[in-house]
């Protein structure tokens, strides 16, 4: 079960940082994918998931997502897994500021060739799903081109210039 819902990630966030109940609808509303790379914006909300989960002020079990749109370099690049949802590609990129984060790709649904498509040294944009289920299990995941009920931000991952969705 997720935390808040995705219009409500950023307000939810800033509200729980600062420490109040509730949420306006207004302020819910704003949530939305960055249309260019925002690492800094990334940066702020890796350190405000670390900070929540450090005070005890997310209860365990429960999760937070935003939508995040970052640029970086991989650095590191792991095997494809099968999980419940299908066969993932993973890597580790960095982002200027930030913690190193954990890319995820469903590869069931992107349309790229086999994986691996990313090698160490790549320049990488990633627009998808931050989610963090506690300080090393956090990553970007929904880098695909579909949308549901729940995350209607489509995702991609965009190697050297060459997008894959």
């Amino acid at each position: 079960m997720r935390f808040f819902h995705p219009t409500m990630l950023r307000a939810g966030l800033l509200a729980a940082l600062l420490g109040t109940v509730a949420l306006s609808h207004s302020a819910a509303a704003e949530a939305t994918m960055p249309a260019q790379c925002d690492n800094a914006q990334f940066v702020k909300d890796q350190a405000g998931y670390a900070q929540q989960f450090a005070h005890k002020q997310v209860p365990y079990g429960q999760h937070l997502d935003l939508p995040e749109h970052v640029c970086g370099n991989v650095v590191k690049v792991y095997r494809a897994r099968r999980s419940r949802s299908g066969m993932h590609g993973y890597f580790l990129m960095s982002v200027a500021g930030g913690q190193p984060i954990r890319v995820v790709s469903n590869l069931d649904e992107m349309k790229a060739p086999s994986w691996p498509w990313v090698k160490v040294g790549d320049q990488v944009e990633v627009q998808g799903r931050y989610y963090y289920d506690g300080p090393s299990r956090q990553g970007l995941d929904w880098t695909h081109h579909g949308t549901s009920r729940r995350w209607p931000w489509a995702g991609y991952v965009s190697v050297n210039g060459q997008r894959y969705e």
